[in-house]
């Protein structure tokens, strides 16, 4: 009679653990309706339209100060894009950034045809100088206390990019995602130029406004 065969003992228990799916890419959602709109989707451009048409209104209106221009430059700017829809591809980044460019292209052709010159008014400053106001810190005080005329004087005396960070957050009233969105950076790189530019602003201004 043979000898019983010894068990093997049952394998140590595994827990299996479902991989992390990867996180979703930056704007996937919608470049999403950018693809349903490639295949022939209105809806989906509409979608488009709906999402982006007043960051690229109040992006153009900051340029040319004309509402009437500014509308007719916006729509120009989604007939366009409805034209081109089928030539963009993922770029990585939010689709907004697409609409900002096709918008400064026609704003420049605007102010090539017209030779218009873009200037901020002393009135403008007026007007919008209270948007800050409900901010608080030492940064916006040094905004809020400068006369319209020396900040006007001090605006253009900037770079370039520090001049147009500041007339877009606090002239224009634009979020800090918004000016990312307009000046094609990333956030960090908005606040950034902005504690910069407040920050030579404020060795500009005389030292009575201080």
């Amino acid at each position: 009679m043979s000898s019983p065969k010894t068990l093997a003992p049952p394998a140590p228990f595994r827990s299996v653990v479902a991989p992390l799916a990867p996180p979703p890419r930056p704007g996937t959602e919608s470049w999403a309706y950018v693809s349903a709109a490639q295949r022939g989707d209105n809806d989906a451009f509409g979608h488009l339209y709906d999402e982006y048409a007043q960051i690229v209104y109040r992006y153009v209106l900051f340029r040319v100060s004309d509402h009437c221009l500014a509308e007719d430059i916006t729509n120009e700017t989604f007939l366009r894009a409805l034209r081109r829809i089928a030539s963009i591809t993922y770029q990585g980044r939010d689709v907004a950034a697409w609409f900002i460019t096709i918008a400064k292209n026609l704003v420049l052709d605007h102010i090539k045809s017209s030779r218009y010159r873009l200037e901020i008014p002393t009135s403008d400053l007026t007007d919008n100088l209270a948007i800050g106001r409900a901010h608080s810190g030492p940064e916006q005080h040094v905004l809020t206390e400068a006369t319209h005329r020396e900040l006007l004087r001090c605006v253009r005396q900037l770079n370039p990019d520090q001049r147009e960070c500041i007339r877009l957050r606090f002239l224009q009233g634009l979020s800090v995602t918004e000016t990312a969105v307009a000046m094609q950076r990333n956030e960090g790189a908005v606040k950034a130029l902005q504690h910069r530019a407040i920050r030579r602003l404020a060795q500009l201004l005389p030292d009575d406004l201080r």
